[in-house]
Formats: structure tokens, C-alpha cells, sequence
């Protein structure tokens, strides 16, 4: 089925809002998306129909949605199992746009890496010079850095200068966390804390009593209530973090490196079920692939 390249833009947006948002998409948010007019958007709506492509649903909430056609024409596998793999353009995860395809176009290259990325979604949000990152992808778990240098519009290709590429760790976190767990007790003094920091060189611990997880301390706490201070004979449940960053033993490498980030923290524990087992670091983190 031959479309036009207005048609196929409108099409791929339609699919693109459609999967983000689960309900019918209306003119307008296309014509927004793909900076045209809405008038000219309603008019290509009915040739699209007409055709089988989409189907109108009418009333205040209705618009457009695609159709198992629009999937073929596009030449878009729209299988359940297909895992998503997401690109951020300037450190920001662009909503709706997935890669589909990585083709390498000069990976032998001695000083030139370049790729073309096919793109499930509109590339009309990317600009040349935009820094982006691809990944990881669902097998190896490569994490793809690089600079868009080229757009094709008809086949929805970045075309991508690529300056660094990460192979992820594939397993979980329980091979990378310190353990066993260096603990104290809400009873134990803030001497106590300092003296099992030195002895250790370790930077902070939780705070557990038969089992339970009830805070965290670390030595920027320590440093503050020195500076306010408090006196070291102060339990440590005085200045310890109730809301500690839990995650369970099972959970991949490359996916609590967010929290880190989000959260501003610098550790986390690692549960086995309901029981801390383990303490992991950003200098654990950093010891496994420094670039990151």
C-alpha cells in the first residue's frame, strides 16, 4: 500500500500517542505533534479511513484509532512480547518513541562508529546535534551513546555518531553487594557508629534488630551531629534515615543505577524477601563499569 509521506507521518503519530495514552487520539494532539494544520490532518483522517487504516470513534471523548492495517502498512509488528527499547534525547526520555532497529554502519571503522536507528514513534522532536541514548536492548544489554547527525523522515531513521558504547552486567545485584551486612542496633551509640565505620572503612550502615530493617546511618549523618553537637553517647536511632532505599536481591545491576540518581543517594539495601542481606554502593556500581 503506497501512503504519502504526510500520511505515514500522521499514521506513525497516531500509533505512537495511541500506545501512550490507551485512548482515541484526536486531530488536534496529531497536528501538534507534527506541526501542521489540524484542518489538513482531519482531511488525511478520511482518506485514512476510507482506506481502512483507522476508524473514527465519535462523541467528546472519541478521535482515532489505528487499525491492525495501519500495523501492516507501516510494516510494524505490534506483538505483545516485543520489548521496548527506549531512547533519551538531552537526558530525558522521549514519551511514545521507541527503537525498533540499530543497523551499524561503520563499525570497523578505526575512528568513525556511526548507526542508523529506526525509530517507532515521530522524529520530528529530534534535532541535529541532540545527545541521546539508546537502551539497553533487550539481550545484550547494550547502552548506546551518541549524537543525531541525520534524520530520514520516510523510513523514520536517526542517523547517529556514535561515542560510547556500555555492555550492561546481566546479573542481579546479589553478586555485586557487600555482604555479609555490616549492622547496628537503634540502641547503639553514635561512638559505636563511628568506631564501626573506621574499623571497616565503610561509609554508612543500616540499623537492624531481629530481622527488621528500621533505618539507615551514614557518616554525613555522623558529620552532622557532630557539628550540631549532639554527644556521641546518642543512640543512632536519634539521627538515622527511616526511609531507606530497599530493592529486592533479584533485581538487575543496570536498573537500580536510577535510583541512585533520582533518589541523590549513596547505597541501598538489598532484601532477600522481607530480610536485608546486603548493601550495595555507588562505588560497587562504579567498580563494575567506571564510565558510567
Amino acid at each position: 500500500m503506497d501512503l504519502s509521506l504526510i500520511q505515514k507521518d500522521i499514521l506513525i503519530t497516531l500509533i505512537s500517542l495511541y500506545h501512550q495514552h490507551s485512548h482515541p487520539v484526536k486531530g488536534e494532539e496529531i497536528a501538534e505533534v507534527i506541526r501542521r494544520n489540524p484542518g489538513t490532518v482531519r482531511n488525511q483522517m478520511q482518506a485514512l479511513k476510507a482506506i481502512g487504516l483507522v476508524d473514527g470513534i465519535p462523541g467528546p471523548k472519541g478521535g482515532y484509532n489505528p487499525t491492525a492495517q495501519a500495523y501492516k502498512a507501516l510494516n510494524l509488528d505490534i506483538s505483545e512480547r516485543e520489548y521496548d527499547v527506549k531512547i533519551a534525547r538531552n537526558g530525558q526520555e522521549v514519551p511514545g518513541v521507541k527503537v525498533v532497529e540499530i543497523a551499524f554502519t561503520t563499525l570497523c571503522h578505526p575512528d568513525i562508529c556511526r548507526a542508523n536507528a529506526s525509530i517507532r514513534g515521530s522524529i520530528k522532536s529530534f534535532e541535529i546535534g541532540d545527545q541521546i541514548t539508546i537502551g539497553p536492548t533487550p539481550v545484550n544489554k547494550l547502552l548506546i551513546r551518541g549524537e543525531v547527525y541525520g534524520r530520514d523522515e520516510v523510513s523514520q531513521t536517526l542517523l547517529i555518531s556514535i561515542y560510547e558504547m556500555i555492555s550492561l552486567p546481566k546479573k542481579p545485584i546479589k553478586h555485586y553487594m557487600s555482604s555479609p551486612l555490616l549492622s547496628l542496633k537503634r540502641s547503639d551509640t553514635l561512638g559505636n557508629a563511628l568506631h564501626l565505620f573506621n574499623t571497616h572503612r565503610i561509609r554508612g550502615a543500616p540499623v537492624i534488630e531481629e530481622g527488621h530493617l528500621y533505618g539507615i546511618v551514614t557518616m554525613s549523618d555522623l558529620a552532622w551531629a557532630i557539628e550540631k553537637e549532639v554527644p556521641l553517647t546518642d543512640p543512632v536511632s536519634a539521627i538515622m534515615t527511616t526511609d531507606v532505599v530497599k530493592v529486592p536481591s533479584s533485581v538487575q545491576l543496570f536498573e537500580v543505577i536510577r535510583s541512585f540518581k533520582e533518589r541523590d543517594i549513596g547505597r541501598l539495601i538489598v532484601m532477600d524477601g522481607d530480610q536485608p542481606v546486603g548493601i550495595l554502593t555507588q562505588s560497587d556500581i562504579i567498580k563494575v563499569f567506571p564510565s558510567l
